[in-house]
């Protein structure tokens, strides 16, 4: 299967077609870190808005302007560079004065807000982001439309990796593959997000079984369970009245494998469609097993909430929060056949 979009829909497909991203101001993304700087202490915390800019060059641009080194500043995720942004960076200034934020002009980003906390942002330390998104010169049935959002309003979508998880052309699994297969030594950075991308799409593998055979969302035998909002897991456990219940409720999740060494945690039907599917990939399982990352799991249901959408004209509007680690894109993918989507090596949520 194609590791740049060719997953399986849950809700019979999208009925619509339009343009996505037509400009940076179409995504607007607003980080939610889910606590505030604390007031005192050795890093400061910058909000930034930045457009048409990557996360990494805007650290950059404040460590320089700061004067200190990339490996003072410090934020919570990547942000989609083809998009109007808002996210937190800290920059570690121990026992300096801060310099004027104010002064800071720069034509991609703007410093919002800056506020001292005792601690850096360490990657994945944000509760979610919350996306307003224009989606333009929308055709198709409208009715279909709405039934396919009624329908993720209730039961959500299948979370996949979404494609910017795989690089710019899509070839960050077969550049895994290789790195796996010869055990040649890459940069650490190169290393690791290929590592990322075999992970991703062994994931995906199994989740687009899933959504197939039409399980994606309910349970089977031997299923690992994820409470919403968090990554705490439990089970398997015997299924009765009061896990269905929770999972009707959108409380727990079914969960997929984030392979590596160590026995899955799954057992009976889900361990078997698992291990079918890691059997399609045995260079990827095998090199991800050696490489030492240990088993993990992921929700493989993805609820948006606060999901509200207009029309304006042929212009569709939606609006929605995602957890920390989910894509928006994977969202618009059930309703929309993107016309023109930009796909750029930064994920569209923070990624914990």
């Amino acid at each position: 299967m194609s590791q740049t979009g060719g997953w399986p829909c849950a809700h019979g497909g999208p009925p619509l077609s339009g343009l996505m991203r037509a400009q940076p101001e179409d995504f607007v993304v607003d980080e939610d870190l889910g606590f505030d700087p604390d007031g005192s202490g050795e890093h400061v915390f910058l909000r930034v808005e930045k457009r048409g800019a990557n996360t990494d060059f805007v650290a950059r641009e404040l460590a320089r302007f700061a004067g200190v080194g990339p490996e003072a500043v410090g934020y919570a995720g990547l942000k989609d560079r083809h998009a109007v942004t808002r996210q937190t960076f800290s920059v570690h200034l121990p026992g300096r004065a801060e310099p004027d934020w104010g002064a800071l002009q720069h034509a991609e980003f703007r410093v919002l807000a800056a506020a001292r906390h005792g601690r850096k942002l360490k990657r994945g330390a944000l509760r979610g982001n919350a996306f307003a998104l224009r989606l333009r010169v929308v055709q198709g049935d409208r009715e279909a439309g709405a039934r396919v959002l009624e329908a993720i309003a209730a039961r959500g979508v299948p979370n996949y990796f979404g494609e910017q998880r795989f690089g710019r052309d899509g070839d960050n699994v077969e550049r895994a593959r290789a790195m796996l297969a010869s055990r040649r030594r890459v940069p650490r950075h190169l290393h690791g997000l290929l590592l990322s991308a075999a992970r991703s799409a062994l994931f995906n593998a199994v989740l687009a079984r899933r959504v197939t055979a039409g399980c994606w969302d309910r349970a089977l035998d031997g299923e690992v369970w994820m409470l919403d909002g968090s990554h705490s897991v439990f089970g398997p456990e015997p299924f009765g009245p009061h896990l269905q219940s929770r999972l009707e409720a959108g409380d727990i999740h079914p969960t997929g494998p984030l392979w590596g060494a160590g026995e899955l945690r799954s057992r009976g039907d889900v361990a078997a469609l698992e291990r079918a599917a890691a059997g399609d990939e045995p260079e990827l399982v095998t090199g991800l097993e050696r490489e030492g990352l240990r088993q993990e799991r992921r929700s493989l249901r993805l609820m948006p909430h606060g999901l509200e959408w207009r029309w304006d004209g042929e212009d569709l509007y939606l609006a929605f929060t995602l957890p920390a680690g989910a894509y928006a894109t994977v969202v618009v993918r059930e309703l929309l056949h993107a016309q023109s989507l930009s796909v750029l090596p930064e994920a569209d949520a923070a990624e914990g």
